[in-house]
């Protein structure tokens, strides 16, 4: 099965927002306080949730919240410095360790099955077949472009991948720039909205993105306790959110610009329990594979022991 990859919308608007960004955060010196990067999405839900609720102040650690749209540019900011803590996706995280071998996964924040690609009905698509000879648009090297690249290979299906910004896809959706796309929440929620009945949900392959969070090496010897106190605080927001609170779903709510409403059938498609198993690490080098093969790892880079990246001292003592 052949994949053909073509760049439609340049990341013009992305590469100028990670400017921007960038100069507006930068790792603090105060032991007791983490900058951490957010990625707008609900797989890390748990950071708005006990930031509304005071998790964070009950257990000593102030943070930081900076926002980016993608982990791909979340993880480019730790690995620069300007982060004590990034949240991203098991994909990119998978090429950025071995550009980057002083980060740490710290946590595995929420597993996520409900990637899906959304397809224009109008398109003449009804199923996963139908996508065969299709424009499919997806951030490529995320999580949401592997997902689609495995739901094709499963399937035995050729179709175009186009580079598509998160912040694109709403727009690449419904001006029919695509036929297709592959794109992480919120985008992907907001596509369903966009395209109304238009709108047909595809499931496939077998993936299943794990939500992770990376330390900085500053962060992992100068911080401890903070990072310590950040995840105790991630675990009883994690507890609202399994819980469905009013307050939970509105803090996730006011971060997102998603709709409450949305939310309430989004949110129970995540296991927010935190943890970091072994598995992972077999994950990690799966998906490294696949990065090397899409060119985002560079051909003669072996790839690392993705277990010698998982360090799970700061996670509750339980997990």
């Amino acid at each position: 099965m052949k994949t053909t990859i073509t760049r439609l919308l340049a990341a013009a608007l992305t590469v100028t927002t990670l400017a921007i960004t960038a100069t507006a955060c930068g790792s603090d010196d105060d032991p007791a306080t983490l900058t951490v990067g957010f990625v707008v999405d609900p797989s890390w839900a748990q950071i708005p949730v006990a930031e509304q609720a005071g998790y964070f102040e009950k257990h000593g650690v102030d943070v930081k919240v900076v926002n980016f749209s993608s982990g791909v540019e979340a993880l480019q900011a730790v690995a620069a410095g300007q982060l004590d803590v990034a949240t991203a996706a098991d994909v990119p995280t998978a090429a950025a360790l071995t550009k980057s071998p002083s980060l740490r996964v710290v946590g595995d924040g929420s597993r996520w099955e409900g990637s899906r690609i959304i397809a224009r009905r109008s398109a003449g698509i009804a199923e996963v077949g139908d996508l065969a000879g299709k424009s499919i648009g997806t951030p490529i090297g995320t999580s949401a472009a592997y997902f689609v690249a495995n739901t094709l290979a499963h399937n035995d299906i050729e179709a175009t991948l186009v580079q598509v910004a998160p912040s694109a896809m709403v727009t690449a959706a419904t001006q029919r720039n695509v036929d297709a796309v592959s794109i992480f929440q919120p985008y992907q929620a907001q596509v369903v909205q966009a395209l109304g009945d238009d709108a047909v949900e595809l499931r496939g392959g077998t993936y299943q993105q794990h939500s992770l969070y990376l330390a900085s090496q500053n962060a992992l010897t100068g911080k401890s306790e903070a990072l310590t106190a950040f995840f105790a605080a991630l675990d009883e927001a994690g507890r609202d959110l399994r819980d469905l609170t009013e307050p939970a779903v509105a803090a996730v709510a006011a971060a997102t610009r998603l709709q409450p409403d949305l939310l309430r059938n989004v949110l129970p498609q995540f296991d927010f329990a935190l943890e970091l198993t072994p598995e992972l690490a077999v994950k990690l080098d799966e998906l490294g594979a696949w990065a090397k093969d899409q060119g985002k790892i560079d051909g003669g880079t072996a790839l690392p022991r993705y277990d010698d990246f998982l360090d799970t001292r700061f996670l509750p003592a339980n997990r």
